[in-house]
């Protein structure tokens, strides 16, 4: 496997599948991982309960850039990618590459690992809850539409 992909945000979810990760790259020794990270734009609750349209999604990153908002965003996102990209590091991993991209997470993650070529995606599910609707909306959407095999991380792993 040549190339991995990791969606990464700074939830416990997220802090768990890079645990994984980094013992799924020690074994596989991937060329490439992409580390990803999607800046949600409107807000968690609008975001996690309405899909914007293409022109809605457009019309608003038109309107954020350039913004103290979108430079906090930036800001945020870049600190987060630089925790991941230097643990990863740490653990000897070379041939990172961080993406940041903006709009719907699942939509965004996919589209990231079709234009990379990625083999695979990891991707942290949120919480313990115990039913399937309430994976996490994000998680089930990468792993429902993927082209690739999904490693979906739940609960905690140690290291």
């Amino acid at each position: 496997m040549k190339k991995i992909l990791i969606a990464v945000d700074d939830t416990k979810g997220t802090k768990n599948a890079f645990s994984m990760c980094t013992h799924v790259c020690s074994c596989i020794r991937p060329e490439t991982v992409v580390l990803v990270y999607v800046e949600k734009l409107e807000g968690r609750s609008l975001m996690d309960d309405v899909l914007l349209s293409v022109s809605e999604m457009n019309t608003l990153k038109q309107v954020l850039e350039g913004t103290e908002y979108q430079e906090a965003l930036d800001k945020r996102a870049q600190g987060i990618l630089g925790y991941y990209r230097k643990a990863l590091e740490d653990r000897g991993v070379t041939g990172i590459k961080t993406v940041v991209r903006k709009g719907h997470p699942a939509e965004e993650i996919l589209a990231t690992a079709r234009e990379e070529g990625a083999e695979m995606i990891v991707i942290g599910a949120r919480g313990k809850r115990t039913t399937h609707l309430f994976m996490g909306s994000v998680s089930r959407e990468v792993a429902n539409s993927a082209e690739v095999p999904v490693l979906l991380v739940k609960g905690s792993v140690n290291a």
